[in-house]
């Protein structure tokens, strides 16, 4: 099994003394890369049918607006033809992923401003990643790099309707290993909303990491997003992963939540019954967002509910399409948080965040294919003409 791989060209490593076994990040330049992108130029404001989108206009300070995003961040091999199992596939496609950090580059791509911690490898595709969040306007700050662990690595077949299946390389990898004592509080402590999922939760030390840094955001103000990501093969069982996934569910002040993990966290219930969604609403939610794929998404907060229709388009790879709509719908909220009580303006952020869902199926990979707020808008211009 070939796998075709780009070619990267490094400059020499520069990188600060071990700190408790951990070098922590400097920067490090590259001179080629597949996934480097044009600095984001301000796009003005846009009217679709009368209709102006959250976070057009004049935008807050960058900082006021900040998006930190914990977690994982790894190497997705995508094979180059879809439909065949992973021993069938003639070769693979090298890709940044990690739900976390395609959500702060899928906010950065937007205009927004947002920053990424956890912990990579002390290795050329651990340094790599850096070098990508950093290309795409993501503050790497609170990136770790562990000289005793590897970066994560997932292959992910692609039926031929475009949805997948993972196989990890973990043993354990280095997002598992980040301690409380490397993170970053002053960077946590910025945030505007800290966006999170659960497979930082599956072991130590990373989980209390998690806890901690959840906390020192939500103690700062922030506002807390859950995305639970489920990814059943990671966990020791599916009652281990329900029962993790569910042990911080009522921290968070939003939640985005798939058809399949709304039967899997209720035991089989059906996800399309609002009495069924509405038992995962706990009392201080703001808002649950149920995303359905090309059908768009719903969305109950304790004054309204309803459905935002999606954008139907020609599935290639739906890696990242949920992130993509998690960056969609934080990009809006970063700059305007008074969207949580306003339906309309609610429903044209949730627009919006569908089509960034849609735009990102239509190629491979996860962060190669998050679109532009320029793109998203000529899809939406398109979409009404």
């Amino acid at each position: 099994m070939a796998l075709h791989l780009s070619v990267f060209c490094f400059s020499s490593t520069v990188a600060s003394g071990p700190h408790n076994g951990v070098r922590f990040f400097s920067q490090r330049t590259v001179k080629a890369s597949r996934f480097s992108c044009q600095s984001l130029a301000p796009i003005s404001r846009v009217n679709l049918k009368g209709k102006a989108f959250p976070g057009d206009g004049v935008p807050e300070t960058k900082e006021s607006s900040l998006v930190v995003c914990f977690g994982e961040l790894l190497i997705d091999f995508v094979p180059t033809i879809s439909g065949l199992s992973l021993a069938e596939a003639p070769a693979f496609k090298k890709a940044a992923g990690g739900a976390p950090a395609n959500v702060a580059v899928g906010i950065a791509r937007l205009g927004g401003s947002s920053a990424f911690i956890g912990k990579v490898g002390e290795d050329e595709f651990g340094y790599m990643l850096a070098d990508i969040l950093k290309q795409n306007n993501v503050n790497n700050e609170g990136m770790r790099f562990d000289p005793a662990a590897r970066t994560a690595l997932a292959f992910v077949t692609l039926k031929s309707d475009g949805e997948r299946e993972f196989m990890f390389f973990r043993n354990p990898s280095a997002d598992m290993l980040l301690r409380e004592a490397e993170l970053d509080f002053n960077l946590i402590r910025k945030a505007k909303i800290f966006h999170y999922g659960s497979i930082s939760l599956i072991t130590e030390p990373c989980k209390s990491a998690h806890i901690a840094a959840a906390k020192a955001a939500k103690d700062s103000g922030a506002v807390l997003s859950y995305d639970p990501n489920l990814r059943l093969p990671l966990w020791p069982s599916a009652e281990s992963a329900r029962e993790g996934i569910l042990s911080i569910w009522k921290m968070a002040d939003i939640i985005k939540v798939s058809e399949e993990e709304i039967s899997f966290l209720t035991q089989g219930e059906d996800p399309y019954d609002d009495a069924v969604v509405l038992k995962l609403f706990h009392p201080n939610l703001k808002l649950l967002l149920v995303t359905e794929g090309p059908d768009g998404c719903r969305y109950y907060t304790k004054n309204f509910s309803g459905r935002v229709r999606g954008l139907k388009v020609d599935a290639v790879d739906t890696t990242g399409a949920g992130d993509a709509f998690v960056a969609g719908v934080l990009s809006q909220l970063s700059v305007d948080l008074s969207l949580l009580q306003k339906e309309d303006l609610l429903r044209d952020a949730l627009k919006f965040a569908n089509v960034c869902g849609a735009l990102t199926v239509t190629e491979r990979g996860a962060i190669p294919a998050l679109p532009t707020r320029e793109a998203v808008l000529d899809a939406m211009l398109q979409s009404v003409t």
